[in-house]
């Protein structure tokens, strides 16, 4: 780490991610592209040296686990403004005995966290996730009443700090459990939620934080894209990520909730098929060191 800074700079670190894939490559041409803010100090954290690109190893893998523990700790210790990650290969890592499911639980767990969330955001759209990291069969049993008020105070906090407060509540079942014959999560658990959610926030914000649903899944996003909402809370995994990735695939940016300090990635993967080769595109990081400075500035 670089000892000093200059006063009020803010200090955004950047893992490397897994130096076999594109994560060395797209943050040096994000540095390079002269479209990330001025005044700002970025630190490369993580070795990049003697490994083969597009060729993954248990070495590599250890590279990217020891920049996330020098990030955090870093972070942590107020050297660090906030915290850029770089891809990993999740398999990878558990095959090294990493034991979270992805690195937002990672930075939850080093930061004694309990209370955060996954958010993705790019272009028009921004997701929040109830439940993120669990097979399919057991959302709806995961889901409950505190869970979504929970979330949807992160998000809240988070679209209000970006100046929205509009924000639609995705139902789980399809038609959002059609008054019932589809499913009664929407009847009794989501609706109660949304209604304490709006009684909490109506008074915290100003103005207030307005929360509205459960809609149909198959008809949210389409109408959030035409800005009749801020951004959409959503039940599961793919219900805000598979829309997310559609409509902004190369400058999506994720972002862990709840944290004392910002922390994005870029939504994408090690790419090793590609690695190397000079085709990755640094659009996502871009948007994610930049969303890391504005975090930062507005903590």
């Amino acid at each position: 780490m670089v000892d000093r800074y200059e006063p009020m700079r803010k200090r955004i670190g950047i893992t490397l991610g897994d130096p076999a894939g594109i994560g060395p490559e797209i943050i040096r041409a994000a540095l390079d592209s002269s479209q990330l803010p001025d005044g700002v100090d970025y630190k490369i954290i993580g070795a990049a040296d003697d490994f083969s690109l597009g060729e993954p190893t248990p070495a590599s893998a250890w590279a990217a686990r020891d920049a996330l523990e020098k990030a955090a700790t870093f972070a942590l210790a107020g050297e660090l403004d906030a915290v850029v990650t770089g891809p990993i290969h999740k398999a990878r890592m558990y095959e090294i005995g990493f034991q979270f499911p992805g690195q937002t639980e990672f930075f939850a767990a080093r930061c004694a966290v309990d209370n955060f969330a996954m958010l993705l955001t790019g272009g028009g759209l921004t997701v929040a996730l109830v439940t993120a990291h669990l097979p399919f069969r057991a959302v709806a049993d995961n889901l409950c009443p505190a869970g979504i008020v929970r979330v949807g105070t992160l998000l809240a906090q988070f679209v209000a700090k970006r100046g929205g407060y509009r924000i639609a509540v995705a139902g789980l079942n399809p038609h959002a459990g059609e008054s019932g014959a589809l499913g009664r999560e929407e009847i009794d658990i989501i609706a109660p939620a949304i209604a304490e959610l709006n009684q909490r926030l109506t008074i915290d914000h100003q103005p207030p934080i307005l929360f509205a649903g459960p809609f149909s899944p198959d008809t949210i996003f389409r109408r959030a894209l035409a800005g009749e909402w801020d951004a959409v809370l959503c039940m599961y995994h793919d219900q805000g990520l598979i829309p997310l990735k559609l409509h902004a695939f190369h400058q999506g940016v994720n972002v862990t909730l709840g944290l004392p300090f910002p922390r994005t990635s870029p939504d994408h993967g090690t790419a090793f098929e590609i690695a190397g080769k000079g085709i990755a595109r640094a659009d996502s990081m871009i948007a994610a060191i930049k969303l890391a400075v504005e975090l930062a500035e507005k903590k």
